[in-house]
């Protein structure tokens, strides 16, 4: 692996006279040939310019984030006194405080982010942040993410560097931080941290999905694609630049930036990318927290030349220019020391240093924390009970957007252990979360969850059997747990796999490149649903009456169809089709000595019907107004003209004609919104980001109000509660636009 100098090193001015190695690594090969000459190596004098304006901005960022993406703004929502409601910490034991005390810890944080920012109270603030922020994160794994698990560490990180060493009010206190030079591995733990997360997103990229372009293909219909798609097809866009673009950027990036050479252009393509980032994916601050790591990998000194640069009136606001960062006893001096700012440096040079316990210390933390970042990616061999299709709990793994999935059908099955009786739950009925579908660990706490509130609804000692179908990068959709495990008793262990889960049907991934010619042979109007299924088992369906045309034909294996209505049985081949009635029960039944796979071919009649109607409905109009119909409108017809405004629809009696008229106001109004301009959009989202904060403060204040003077009358809670949900005006176009009548599932 070869690292360029800014890691490990001092970037100062090369000179002639150094060798090769020194120019493009920092160091020579004798700096890591003992243990003392690597301590002194890693506690190098090192300017702290950089890495206090990363500070500033780290801590500004999370401040931000405490409001939005960790959820300030809707707290009482997610942990509302009484409620019953599923939770999936990692640790059983870990549940959440009351409300009022919820809302203590993310004040807790808050304070602790911009302490941070500020470089107040450093230490306290840090350790403020890092404990608030790992309980709130260990407290829902649902809300687990990559870079989530990013800002815990570089957090972590923080608490033991000396990062209030400049631009800080603890400079301003004590004059001894003020300016004072930091050690070289406060860079080096930093800058790897960040080579990992794109380098090991890299290599995770490597996979075979990603490599053919089924991971993200969704991406490439996306307008920030539009100058590609004028040279490049879709499937190319996808492949290309979406897969094939991301694939090139992460295993490159960090090589990008750490070379003098290479740097302008690593910049650049990251910026391009975290921006377009920041408009692909809801992923709240992770885009400008990467935008703030880049500079880390410039020469430390650049905030003092970059600054130099404003006008002198600023200067009092501004960071320090001058004069050249002080000694300070953190690190390791030579003999002779050489100033890395480039500035001229009038100041009589420390006195050499010796090692100590302290230095010897910060340099083993910075190699085992390097060596466990690199080691855990990989660590699935361990925990293998969190292994499901994809190794590990999603999060410190850095996969980021390897694996897509689409979830078709979820059923939850009750049976009464004492009378035997069997009912159905709405999936998702306790919980606030989609997530625990995909993961065994999560399940087993969802199903003792319910086991617990059951009995509540005379249900005695409840078993619990869930059916869940998934396709991963566009395969068959396919269960990924067993149908006929009860979770609630089942064995599951955060060390050993997980019995109960379902194998991957990876041998029938070449079908993949089978399902865009069979789609691309329907028309408009007909859709379909791969389905894989395993021998022995069986798939319970009912057809809506919506789909007045809808059969299933065998692509490989051999099935049984079941019409209950019917009580009569169709033994299917491959290629063969069955036609299914509409309004009524069926199974399907793998009867072949291997896995089966199939698909649904169906209309939705009612839906293909309403869209005539409303383009006889548009045809009209357009003819009414251009003074082409001839014929008088009746007077059901007659709010195609008069009843364009909003909640007109209302005194319309055609159910046909109200739909139709409420399309089009909401068509109207997000085209308004997508042809906004610049300031109008501006406007919109300062609006939207003001309530937001306006409801986080309003419900802090109420809740430390209550835990300083307690509970006042239930009447002024619910009108303080009212106040704070103010909201902006709404209409409908702030909704996504859907058709009134669709289908989510078959």
């Amino acid at each position: 692996l070869n690292i360029h100098r800014h890691m490990l090193s001092d970037p100062s001015r090369a000179v002639e006279t150094e060798s090769m190695m020194k120019r493009l690594f920092g160091f020579e090969k004798e700096d890591l040939s003992s243990w003392h000459r690597l301590v002194c190596l890693l506690n190098r004098p090192t300017d702290p310019a950089s890495l206090g304006i990363f500070r500033f901005l780290f801590g500004m960022i999370m401040a931000i984030d405490i409001t939005q993406e960790r959820g300030l703004s809707h707290l009482d929502y997610k942990y509302l006194d009484g409620a019953p409601v599923c939770r999936f910490p990692l640790f059983s034991f870990l549940q959440p405080l009351p409300l009022d005390y919820m809302y203590l810890v993310y004040v807790v944080m808050l304070f602790g982010a911009v302490g941070i920012m500020l470089g107040c109270f450093y230490r306290l603030s840090c350790l403020m942040f890092i404990s608030t922020y790992w309980y709130i994160f260990f407290l829902d794994k649902t809300a687990w993410n990559n870079h989530s698990y990013l800002y815990g560490l570089i957090g972590f990180q923080l608490t033991f560097m000396d990062a209030n060493r400049y631009w800080s009010i603890d400079g301003l206190r004590n004059p001894q931080k003020k300016n004072s030079q930091v050690p070289l591995w406060n860079y080096t733990l930093l800058r790897f941290q960040i080579f990992i997360v794109y380098f090991i997103a890299g290599i995770k990229k490597l996979d075979a999905d990603w490599v053919e372009g089924y991971s993200m293909s969704y991406l490439a219909h996306h307008w920030l694609f539009d100058p590609f798609r004028m040279i490049l097809p879709n499937e190319m866009v996808s492949l290309l630049v979406v897969h094939g673009g991301g694939l090139c950027l992460d295993l490159s990036a960090g090589y990008l930036l750490f070379f003098d050479a290479t740097r302008p252009f690593g910049i650049f393509f990251v910026s391009y990318f975290h921006c377009m980032n920041s408009q692909l994916f809801s992923i709240g601050m992770f885009a400008y927290t990467m935008l703030a790591t880049s500079p880390l990998f410039c020469y430390p000194d650049w905030p003092r030349h970059f600054f130099a640069r404003f006008p002198e009136i600023l200067r009092p606001v501004l960071p320090l220019t001058s004069p050249p960062p002080q000694p300070s006893t953190s690190c390791v001096y030579p003999v002779t020391q050489r100033t890395s700012t480039g500035l001229q440096d009038l100041s009589p040079a420390p006195k050499a240093s010796k090692t100590r316990f302290k230095h010897k210390l910060a340099t083993l933390f910075t190699i085992l924390y390097l060596a466990e970042q690199f080691f855990l990616p990989y660590s699935h061999f361990i925990t293998q009970g969190y292994n499901n299709w994809t190794n590990g709990l999603y999060g410190y793994s850095w996969d980021m957007m390897v694996h897509s999935r689409s979830h078709q059908h979820v059923k939850i099955t009750y049976k009464d252990g004492k009378t035997g009786d069997v009912g159905y739950l709405n999936p998702g009925v306790f919980t606030q979360s989609r997530r625990w579908k995909d993961h065994g660990d999560m399940l087993k706490q969802y199903a003792t969850c319910l086991s617990r509130h059951l009995p509540h609804y005379n249900i005695s000692d409840p078993e619990i059997y869930f059916d869940i179908w998934v396709s991963i990068n566009e395969r068959f959709q396919q269960r990924i747990f067993d149908p006929r495990v009860n979770i609630v008793k089942a064995d599951w262990s955060p060390f050993r796999p997980n019995p109960w889960l379902m194998p991957l049907l990876v041998d029938l991934s070449p079908w993949r490149t089978k399902f865009q010619e069979i789609e691309g042979s329907l028309d408009n109007q007909t859709e379909i649903v791969f389905i894989a299924d395993f021998p022995g088992l069986l798939l319970e369906n009912y057809v809506s009456e919506d789909l007045g045309n809808t059969s299933v034909q065998v692509l490989q294996g051999q099935l049984n169809v079941e019409i209950v209505d019917e009580k009569k049985n169709y033994t299917l081949q491959p290629g063969e089709q069955k036609q299914l009635p509409a309004g009524a029960y069926h199974k399907v039944y793998t009867v072949s000595e291997g896995p089966s796979c199939y698909m649904y071919i169906y209309v939705n009649t009612t839906e293909a019907a309403l869209q005539r109607n409303f383009t006889k409905l548009f045809e009209l109009q357009e003819r009414v107004r251009n003074g082409t119909e001839t014929e008088p409108l009746p007077p059901e017809l007659q709010s195609l003209i008069t009843g364009e405004n909003e909640g007109s629809e209302a005194n319309v009696m055609d159910p046909v004609v109200q739909l139709f008229l409420r399309r089009q106001r909401r068509m109207k109004e997000v085209k308004k919104r997508r042809e906004a301009n610049v300031c109008e959009r501006l406007n919109r989202f300062t609006v939207k980001k003001y309530y937001m904060l306006r409801r986080a403060f309003l419900m802090t204040a109420i809740a430390m109000r209550n835990l300083a003077v307690g509970l006042p009358p239930l009447e002024q809670l619910t009108r303080e509660v009212a106040f704070a949900n103010m909201k902006e005006p709404e209409t409908e176009a702030s909704q996504d636009l859907k058709d009134e009548v669709g289908h989510d599932e078959l």
